[in-house]
């Protein structure tokens, strides 16, 4: 097994409600839930404690039984932080209706409004930046794809195959060396980062936790499961040329193939993958089921929300000359 597949590694307590959820999976005296944040979306505690409870529906939390995914007191403290998430969400990218039909080219609308993130970090990111950058990134990718296909068993028979066909190449298409997750833990040795689950949790802000969770809960709810295929349809489309600048940027800092491998095949698979997102599984989706093209829309609508925030909250922090950790993160000896 390697590091990343792993359970997580439980941080320290950021707040009271990262208190409340490492108090109740190590079945320690708890207290009531606090009171809610002012921002939830993108609060630090807040979306710390959610990202753990979301942890034990994937690699679990160390330590931590099985069985503490069905936990009641944790399932209710994890509802209200996710309601808390969903009612900040929708305030900020209210719902729009859509035609059926028009799903497809409001997707490439959105994918149109590019970031200057991945220009930043092609042309002018240091190492020091980089390397946070993979950081900020590991939340995810050490569990790339996995979000997203637990809304497949959810979908029509139609949907489902285009989803299918999407998600068996981010699993290496058979080869188990070329899943997506392995690809990037080796970019994370290579560039001497800590490959341990969970091991930058400490460090990493609410704004990075927002664009994670984010997945999470569209996957994990039935009532979200158009909003994940928009999210990932949005997420494939909007894949390929930062993916190239990012392989640019380590190419620029004197990395070889090894260590852009990750991104380079993200270059080339999700061009493929963009098309098939947008036509076959969101299209195909809004015309077998009418009344979820908004739910299409949103998904996508709120990835580019939080990424956005996401983006902006690591260059204005080098801007400003700081790092975009909560903390100096560092690699183990």
């Amino acid at each position: 097994m390697r590091p990343s597949d792993a359970p997580s590694s439980i941080p320290p307590a950021r707040g009271y409600w990262t208190d409340l959820v490492i108090r109740l999976v190590r079945d320690e005296p708890a207290t009531s839930p606090p009171p809610l944040p002012d921002t939830p979306l993108f609060d630090d505690d807040l979306q710390l404690a959610l990202y753990l409870c979301y942890e034990l529906s994937y690699r679990g939390l160390d330590g931590v039984p099985d069985e503490k995914e069905w936990d009641l007191d944790l399932l209710d403290v994890r509802l209200r932080m996710e309601r808390a998430t969903e009612e900040a969400l929708l305030e900020a990218v209210p719902h729009e209706e859509i035609a059926p039909h028009d799903v497809p080219s409001r997707l490439r609308e959105l994918d149109e409004a590019a970031s200057p993130f991945g220009v930043y970090m092609e042309r002018d990111a240091t190492l020091d930046q980089f390397e946070e950058f993979v950081i900020h990134r590991s939340t995810y990718h050490f569990k790339e794809a996995d979000p997203h296909t637990f809304a497949l068993p959810r979908l029509s028979s139609t949907a489902k195959a285009a989803f299918a066909e999407i998600q068996a190449d981010e699993y290496g298409g058979g080869k188990p060396e070329r899943v997506h997750a392995a690809l990037f833990a080796s970019m994370m040795e290579k560039l001497g980062l800590d490959t341990r689950n969970g091991a930058y949790l400490e460090v990493v802000p609410g704004t990075t936790l927002a664009n994670v969770n984010l997945m999470s809960l569209f996957g994990l709810h039935r009532k979200w499961r158009a909003a994940a295929v928009g999210h990932l349809a949005l997420f494939e489309l909007g894949s390929p040329l930062p993916n190239r600048r990012y392989g640019n940027g380590l190419r620029r800092l004197g990395f070889g193939p090894d260590t852009t491998d990750f991104h380079d095949e993200h270059v080339e698979a999700d061009a493929v993958h963009s098309m098939i997102a947008t036509y076959d599984l969101a299209g195909r989706l809004a015309e077998d089921e009418p009344d979820l093209a908004g739910d299409i829309v949103f998904g996508a609508r709120a990835l580019s929300f939080v990424e956005g925030a996401a983006s902006e909250q690591l260059l204005s922090s080098w801007q400003e000359g700081r790092t975009s950790l909560l903390e100096a993160a560092t690699a183990p000896a």
